[in-house]
């Protein structure tokens, strides 16, 4: 069953799309990037297929995307708008909170201040491209609870080799040959379909462990 919910923000009405599983174990809120709505293929994946093992999937749209702009607002009004977004749905744990780009970044500056169980970053934007000295590594490493970052292996704005190994409570998820969009090149030897299910399937292995205790 899917619902929607607006969510009142001090910059304007933001929305939640809820695909509410039939026995919820666990919710997982989500936002999205700078660019692209809550529609992504990722995003869409995750809600048709988590509700199915009991995790409601909720996906966070932003006041500047509900509005219609094609700029998002600074980040600091993501982490306002993220915060309303928790406190409107009212999630009881165990919780995940995460998102993708610019939603993985508020996740994970989030994710300890809002009592999350853990914090999913889809495409972690590591840095803007082309520019590796303008690191934003210290928020991911500084979200403070179990993080899951699943990264395409053509990422721009971040490889998975330039995760420094070692980082307390993250793993890495690669989706090879996929690029900042997880979308993978049309002859390569990954499809669309399969990258959708080692996302789905890698995501609820996670939170299994991370959300459920191996449940």
């Amino acid at each position: 069953m899917t619902r929607e919910v607006r969510v009142p923000t001090p910059y304007g009405e933001g929305r939640l799309v809820v695909d509410t599983a039939k026995d919820p174990r666990a919710t997982l809120l989500v936002g999205h990037g700078a660019g692209n709505g809550i529609d992504t293929a990722d995003l869409l994946a995750l809600a048709r297929t988590l509700p199915q093992r009991g995790v409601t999937v909720v996906r966070f749209e932003q006041p500047w995307k509900v509005a219609g702009r094609k700029v998002a607002t600074p980040p600091a009004t993501l982490d306002v708008g993220l915060h309303a977004a928790v406190t409107a749905w009212g999630a009881t744990p165990p919780f995940i909170v995460g998102g993708r780009s610019a939603g993985a970044r508020s996740a994970a500056r989030c994710a300890a201040a809002l009592g999350a169980a853990g914090c999913l970053a889809l495409a972690f934007p590591l840095h803007p491209p082309g520019r590796p000295d303008r690191s934003r590594l210290p928020e991911l490493a500084g979200a403070g609870v179990p993080t899951l970052v699943v990264q395409g292996e053509r990422d721009p704005m971040g490889r998975p080799e330039e995760f420094p190994a070692g980082l307390d409570d993250v793993e890495l998820l690669v989706v090879p040959t996929a690029d900042h969009g997880l979308k993978v090149p049309a002859r390569a030897a990954i499809s669309a379909a399969d990258v959708q299910s080692l996302i789905t399937d890698g995501v609820w292995s996670w939170i299994r462990r991370v959300a459920l205790g191996n449940q």
